[in-house]
């Protein structure tokens, strides 16, 4: 124990201490820049006032104060409802159950996902779907037009439709959500990249050389479907190994080191 004028300060007492700070820090960290932060102040001002006006002997203001403090622990719950729910969710997103549930949904954006490829290869209606990591190709996102909507094969088959004022673009896919649609992709600057593949093509692969992300293209003019990654675009798809390319990118799984290096340009035809 650490002597402190009349208190004794132990080891206890201190990870105590570090872990109230901690909460408030974050808690700070979490309402900043929120509504929650001046109501929050409003709220101590009115304790502020209560315990004022009781040295005062006001007894009318105190008595209206009082009765507002004592619904007080309902009013924060219902001015920081967004912030609560906000927190809960990321809490929430942290679980084993979470984890489970991810999987799930997962696997029905690649059932969504392969039924629109699908689609749109049979009739060769030209697409661009970027899967991207968390936190990823935010300035791309934000200049795309946004949608934060369920992944749906009726929607992408939408979205892509020539006559559809977000057909030209790509669809980002982030967090099993269509984040954005006309998003416009860097092209690449490859020049072993065959004259056979079109602008979709550069730009998928331009987007997989400077990002951990997996793009699925349909062409306009063939409607054969192909699949950028890690700088290596490979071309004739099947419907199959298109699953397994999602799949293995949605679950985390590594890929071999062959697939992984250099651009491949080579059909399964």
């Amino acid at each position: 124990m650490i002597p402190l004028g009349f208190l004794d300060f132990g080891l206890k007492d201190l990870i105590e201490t570090a872990i109230i700070a901690a909460a408030i820090f974050y808690m700070y960290r979490w309402i900043r820049g929120s509504f929650a932060v001046p109501a929050f102040l409003g709220i101590l001002i009115i304790f502020a006032v209560n315990a004022l006006v009781s040295l005062l002997g006001f007894t009318t203001i105190n008595f209206i104060l009082r009765r507002i403090t004592d619904v007080g622990i309902l009013a924060v719950i219902i001015i920081f409802q967004p912030e609560i729910r906000k927190l809960l969710y990321n809490l929430g997103q942290n679980t084993r159950f979470d984890k489970f549930f991810s999987q799930k949904e997962s696997d029905t954006v690649v059932d969504e996902v392969v039924d629109a490829v699908k689609s749109m290869a049979r009739v060769k209606t030209g697409a661009l779907i970027v899967f991207s990591k968390s936190a990823t190709l935010n300035d791309l996102v934000d200049a795309g037009i946004p949608l934060d909507a369920r992944v749906t094969s009726k929607l992408l088959v939408t979205i892509f439709q020539k006559d559809t004022p977000l057909h030209d673009g790509a669809v980002v896919i982030r967090n099993d959500r269509i984040v954005a649609a006309s998003c416009y992709l860097p092209i690449s600057q490859n020049p072993n990249i065959s004259s056979v593949f079109g602008t979709r093509h550069r730009a998928a692969l331009g987007i997989s050389e400077t990002s951990n992300v997996l793009v699925v293209v349909v062409s306009e003019e063939t409607g054969r479907i192909s699949v950028a990654r890690s700088g290596s675009l490979v071309s004739g798809m099947t419907i199959q190994k298109l699953r397994a390319e999602m799949e293995q990118h949605l679950t985390d799984k590594h890929r071999s080191e062959d697939a992984a290096v250099g651009f491949s340009g080579k059909s399964e035809e």
